[in-house]
């Protein structure tokens, strides 16, 4: 090993990085020009290419250093006492990530939740991270790991069509059929509805008898540019619903609690209170 063949490894890994960027660059402006590829498509590949580029240079400058890869089982069996002590986190990240982009059951875009609380869209899948991007437009950094070994809901993983159940309640007595055409009626205005889809009608249902209301359930399916959406999509759902109510003069109950003053006592006792709620 010299000083000029540490130089040649050096511009070998360099040939490596500027071909990968090349090779990306191509394959996007093919996808421009055609429409089979997705965005998502697009990325997974773009990654895949950029690692095994990385990888063969890698290689490849080893080889013009001078170090025979026929020795490299000793290296790899002391990298797996590492990775054993000190770097099993990371290269369980690294594996999750290539199994998140081969198997592409999360990809960039796609709007997720997990175990932990997290709620956004994915806009970037690293080798050791996926970064979430939330509602509130804060980016989590969330190890690989937590997607392949956690329980992760995506709700845009085959579609983006998704239904929200928005829970409301009216006061006993009402006109359940009235009341349902009239929140039906409402919310098929809105710009969220999916309404020409076959099988995916908006719809409303009884959920119960709850204390001082009738419990009711609106099921409707929003358009594919709001599944992301969905705290806004269920305040616009929710606002309807009540200035609809309030419009039809149809009551939406609140609990209330009478309070019973009980006199006529024996003297010597003071006054007895009672309360009950309706």
């Amino acid at each position: 090993m010299t000083l000029g063949t540490l130089l040649a490894g050096c511009v070998v890994v360099g040939i490596a990085m500027m071909g990968s960027r090349v090779l990306r660059g191509s394959l996007r402006s093919v996808a421009q020009r055609r429409s089979a590829f997705s965005s998502s498509t697009l990325y997974t590949i773009e990654r895949l290419i950029h690692y095994v580029v990385l990888i063969v240079g890698v290689f490849v400058a080893l080889s013009v250093i001078g170090i025979d890869l026929s020795k490299l089982a000793l290296v790899a069996s002391a990298l797996s006492v590492g990775i054993g002590f000190g770097l099993q986190a990371i290269f369980s990240n690294f594996v999750s990530g290539l199994i998140i982009l081969v198997e592409r059951a999360l990809k960039v875009g796609d709007y997720v939740q997990l175990e932990s609380g997290v709620i956004g869209v994915v806009t970037e899948i690293t080798v050791r991270a996926t970064i979430i991007t939330t509602l509130e437009n804060a980016e989590v950094i969330v190890p690989n790991s937590e997607f392949v070994n956690g329980k992760v809901t995506n709700w845009t993983h085959t579609n983006n069509y998704c239904r929200l159940r928005i829970p409301f309640g009216v006061a006993y007595g009402t006109n359940k059929e009235r009341m349902r055409d009239v929140v039906l009626e409402a919310i098929r205005e809105l710009p969220q509805t999916l309404l020409d889809f076959p099988g995916r009608a908006p719809a409303v249902i009884m959920k119960g008898f709850g204390d001082s209301s009738l419990d009711f359930e609106l099921l409707v399916w929003v358009k594919p540019e709001y599944a992301a959406q969905q705290s806004g999509t269920r305040s616009a759902f929710l606002w309807a619903i009540d200035s609809a109510l309030v419009a039809a003069n149809i009551v939406v109950p609140f609990p209330q609690r009478d309070l019973h003053i009980v006199s006529g006592l024996p003297s010597g006792s003071g006054p007895e209170f009672s309360a009950t709620s309706e």
